[in-house]
């Protein structure tokens, strides 16, 4: 990554409710870097009432956040309205965030979109992003904040969402 290039981090919904249950929102801007939600992402955390919707939203707004938009979620909008049939909710939000990086690429010059996940099942998938967007799981992310001393335990983080009721992924990536 070149040093003028702009880093956007778009967290998805696991990380958004993992870091909620820690009370560790505010960790996100710890890079500096400027931290976008997707719409898409934003409706799935927030639509029903969770132990965590209330206070991501209200994040959210507290620190004014760009909201992404998507044809996916004005997709899933409309056929949710529209009742023409049941709107598939699995997997938008990704599908939106791959939407949203994909558009970084006709920016010139393209920004560096950090996608923060925590399914296990997108580490394994064959997720699209353009070349100059990242992929970093929640557990990642934590432990390069802690090695850049911008946060003194990336443990402490995950054992307080454990503490505070968020079954977090126990899927731990091999040294090698």
């Amino acid at each position: 990554m070149k040093a003028d290039t702009t880093i956007l981090l778009l967290p998805d919904a696991g990380p958004l409710i993992t870091l909620a249950y820690a009370d560790a929102l505010d960790v996100l801007f710890a890079p500096g870097w400027p931290v976008q939600i997707v719409d898409m992402v934003l409706h799935e955390v927030t639509r029903n009432q969770t132990p965590t919707s209330q206070r991501i939203g209200a994040w959210v707004n507290t620190n004014n956040l760009s909201i992404l938009p998507t044809k996916t979620f004005a997709h899933f909008q409309h056929m949710q309205t529209a009742r023409a049939m049941p709107p598939r909710k699995s997997n938008l939000g990704e599908l939106a965030i791959q939407e949203a990086m994909n558009d970084f690429a006709l920016i010139d010059p393209p920004p560096t979109g950090v996608f923060l996940f925590e399914d296990h099942k997108i580490a394994r998938a064959s997720f699209l992003l353009p070349d100059q967007c990242l992929k970093v799981s929640t557990r990642a992310f934590l432990i390069f904040l802690e090695q850049k001393g911008w946060l003194p335990s990336a443990s402490e983080i995950e054992r307080n969402a454990i503490t505070n009721g968020r079954n977090f992924s126990q899927l731990r990536f091999p040294a090698n």
